[in-house]
């Protein structure tokens, strides 16, 4: 059976947080999580992170069947672009022209993710991603070397506004201004009002180790509320500093807003102790949203749209197909099999019953060469010769047969052959009749030889009688036994 869990990955230069979340049911429970770090930089960092990662899953026996990977921030680059199209498939087609365009330079080698911020007749506004190629193949490359193929590769501060809409709860009359701050990098989410399906604002930052977040928070927020805000005003902060160091009452008087602090456990509905693995509470929050990016419906801003599209659905889909329609024929062929061995049987027994009536036939009928293809006419010629031979072997009776009408035929000549001078051209014998043919002395004479074959107990079936100009009587006579009692 496939497993149900859901890994999300997010990666940097030289660590990884991974969050595996089962995902059977509402709840989403953390099944395991942790972080890995390079110590050494090197051009194999990647590859070492990848290593790390699959033997941290297999150390904890985290099942899962898909993955998702969020990119840092220091990996990629957000723009503001318009574009003269609203219609999510034209945007697709014209984002990196678009892209080009606003920033003047060759962006060939560049990978581009984007999400619309806002509509109208004039077109659309974009939030652009671009993420160099190689970037993005050597996390690829190092991933699939252990069997991880992800589904989707999203920028950071997109995972972590799917984490804050899906799994952060705040009341519905307030607008909220999410400022989030883990060790080297900022973030910035506004959640839009319109609901969970609509895009939220974003923005990402990196941060130096020296510098004042307090100071850094108070000149950022104030820009980006002004930027952000379209209709309901922002009337609230909720902040998070990994490193502990910003006064969030403070910053909220500094800025005339109230402000509070977000519990990351409490939101993932998860105990703290599974988060002790974790490196960085926000890093936890950044993995977790990208395991939660196979529930959205919605287009995802994803660079493997763009570069290397992700097969591994298809490749399932294709390789279960294939195995259905094997599956279907060999099924077919079954069920035609059994259908059919009756009639295979049938033939059989019919080629056997022919190949013996063929030499039965051959031997009754010898001046056949062949049996006939159908059996009705061998039937026809069986019954025509049966009824010869039946005919041969039950003579008819004296009357009947031949011999016995030739010699009333001759008896009849003998009673009147001398007084009419008789003379005989021609006895035509059939089954059924005989034709006598000749002439007599006179007509006179003629009449005399037919009363004495009438009374020879045959019929006169047809005479034919003529006087010639010698004065002798032709005649042409077919005689037939007499039928006894109609028949």
């Amino acid at each position: 059976m496939e497993a149900q869990g859901y890994l999300g990955i997010y990666i940097s230069k030289d660590t990884a947080t991974v969050v595996c979340l089962d995902t059977q049911g509402r709840s989403h429970n953390v099944l395991g999580c942790f972080s890995v770090r390079v110590e050494e930089q090197t051009e194999q960092n990647h590859n070492e992170l990848a290593s790390l990662i699959a033997q941290g899953c297999a150390e904890r026996e985290l099942a899962f069947s898909e993955a998702a990977v969020a990119l840092d921030c220091a990996m990629f680059m957000q723009h503001n672009v318009h574009s003269e199209f609203n219609d999510q498939k034209q945007l697709s087609q014209t984002v990196r022209f678009d892209t080009e365009e606003a920033l003047s330079t060759d962006i060939t080698d560049v990978a581009i993710a984007f999400k619309i911020t806002s509509s109208d007749q004039s077109g659309s506004e974009l939030a652009v991603f671009t993420s160099k190629r190689k970037i993005l193949s050597d996390v690829l490359l190092s991933l699939q070397s252990i069997n991880i193929d992800p589904v989707t590769i999203e920028p950071d501060v997109n995972c972590l506004s799917r984490f804050i809409c899906q799994k952060v709860s705040f009341s519905e009359d307030s607008h909220p201004f999410f400022c989030i701050l883990s060790r080297r990098s900022g973030y910035f989410v506004v959640p839009s009002l319109r609901g969970p399906q609509e895009t939220s604002s974003v923005r990402t930052f990196l941060l130096g180790p020296t510098q004042n977040r307090t100071e850094l928070l108070s000149r950022e927020v104030s820009v980006t509320r002004a930027l952000v805000e379209d209709g309901e005003p922002i009337n609230c902060l909720r902040l998070f500093d990994s490193t502990s160091s910003v006064d969030y009452k403070q910053l909220g008087e500094r800025l005339g807003i109230e402000a509070g602090g977000v519990n990351w456990a409490e939101a993932a509905t998860t105990e703290a102790q599974k988060m002790v693995d974790c490196a960085d509470p926000v890093d936890f929050a950044i993995a977790y949203g990208a395991a939660l990016s196979h529930l959205e419906k919605a287009p995802s801003i994803n660079f493997r749209n763009d570069f290397m599209p992700y097969q591994g659905k298809k490749q399932r889909l294709e390789k279960a197909l294939k195995f259905a329609s094997v599956s279907v024929t060999v099924f077919l062929l079954a069920l035609g099999l059994y259908f059919h061995m009756p009639l295979l049987k049938t033939s059989k027994y019919r080629s056997q019953l022919r190949d013996k009536f063929k030499r039965d036939y051959l031997a009754v009928l010898p001046g056949e060469m062949r049996l006939p293809a159908k059996f009705t006419d061998s039937v026809k010629k069986l019954g025509s010769e049966y009824r010869r031979i039946q005919k041969v072997q039950n003579p008819a009776t004296d009357e009947q047969s031949m011999l016995a009408r030739l010699t009333l035929v001759l008896e009849a000549f003998n009673k009147c052959a001398a007084k009419t001078r008789l003379q005989i051209d021609k006895i035509t014998v059939t089954d059924r009749s005989i034709r006598i043919e000749g002439d007599t002395s006179s007509s006179r004479n003629t009449l005399e030889l037919r009363k004495a074959l009438a009374n020879s107990n045959l019929d006169i079936q047809q005479d034919n009688l003529t006087t010639d100009k010698s004065g002798r009587g032709n005649f042409s006579i077919v005689l037939a036994p007499k039928k006894v009692n109609g028949k």
